[in-house]
């Protein structure tokens, strides 16, 4: 999105919802992660505000022990976008880019086979729900990285709403503090994660294929790797990015390589990767430690069927002698009944 002749801004306002737009697909998300390193253990949390189709996109996602993860998706009705509360699951900004809190009260589907959630039907009605309680607060450890990109004289970008998949976007490393209750697990957390913020006209089917692999060192070391498709052809151009944080700074990535191995069902199990700042270059591994497949459907105006998957796995980094822990995020469109991305190795 960033040129020459493009605009980034980011308010403390722009922390709290915004006024819609017209586009029936507009998206107000907040996500939230949160890790215990030692234990290898946490979880995920996002709200995404869809007011003008008159529901949130709702999810928590907690990674136990044992492999066990505690899960519920759902698209609880709202009718406004004065605040990010839904289905039981609270993100409240305590002090913009400084302090959230993220709080559920509800139950959730334990699944002993996270992976059963590849049909979620099934899934949910073969599975015991169990009393989840959430209680986070969210300390910012770095500067946030992006905002909204605006013309020159300050205008929104007019974008094509069927296409785009959000007009601003910012991210920010935290520390995480609290407790993630689940059935008969209790986690107290006290360690790191992400957040992340979007808004503007989303559609999942707007990428081809993306790879979203956020990671946490230690307060003062993490990183956030990206790789976009827009196009299935694996010729096609691919959009790199991210940032490390080192000390209290973010050096910008300006190019990285990702490099996936994948098992029977075309789902990550490691990879590799290579990202370059203005300052260094970084070797990174990974091993997924626990994932669920979810998935999003979407039929169009003239009955076409599309199919988004995005698996969400827990993942151990290790990076220039350091141990960290984070999530490979990947999202691919399913065309002729696999994931595009998986074609070209990323």
């Amino acid at each position: 999105m960033a040129s020459s002749d493009v605009l980034t801004v980011l308010d403390p306002e722009d922390e709290y919802p915004h006024e819609p737009d017209d586009a029936v697909n507009y998206n107000e998300s907040m996500y939230l992660n949160a890790f215990d390193l030692e234990a290898e253990l946490g979880g995920w949390f996002r709200l995404g505000n869809r007011v003008n189709e008159g529901y949130a996109e709702m999810t928590v996602c907690t990674y136990l022990p044992e492999g066990k993860v505690g899960f519920l998706y759902g698209r609880p009705a709202i009718e406004t976008n004065t605040e990010m509360k839904a289905g039981g699951l609270e993100i409240s900004v305590i002090e913009p880019f400084e302090h959230l809190r993220v709080t559920f009260d509800g139950k959730v589907c334990l699944l002993d086979e996270p992976r059963q959630m590849a049909d979620p039907r099934t899934a949910f009605k073969e599975n015991p729900f169990v009393e989840c309680r959430v209680d986070l607060d969210y300390h910012g450890v770095s500067p946030m990285l992006g905002g909204r990109w605006v013309n020159p004289d300050g205008t929104d970008i007019v974008q094509d709403a069927k296409n785009s998949f959000y007009k601003a976007h910012y991210e920010q490393h935290t520390a995480v503090k609290g407790v993630i209750q689940v059935g008969d697990y209790e986690l107290a957390i006290d360690g790191l994660g992400l957040r992340d913020k979007s808004w503007g006209p989303r559609y999942w089917q707007a990428l081809a294929w993306y790879r979203w692999m956020p990671m946490v060192f230690s307060p003062d070391f993490a990183m956030m790797l990206s790789i976009v498709a827009r196009d299935a052809d694996p010729a096609s151009p691919v959009r790199t990015g991210g940032m490390v944080l080192v000390g209290d700074e973010y050096h910008e990535i300006r190019d990285c390589r990702i490099e996936s191995e994948w098992d029977d069902d075309l789902y990550q199990t490691r990879m590799k990767c290579w990202a370059r700042t203005d300052h260094e270059e970084y070797d990174i591994t990974g091993e997924v430690l626990s994932l669920i497949p979810l998935r999003n459907r979407r039929s169009t105006p003239d009955g076409e069927k599309l199919q988004t998957r995005i698996t969400e796995a827990m993942t151990r980094y290790e990076c220039n002698g350091h141990v960290g822990i984070g999530m490979s995020e990947y999202l691919d469109q399913i065309v002729d009944g696999r994931p595009v991305g998986t074609d070209v190795g990323a």
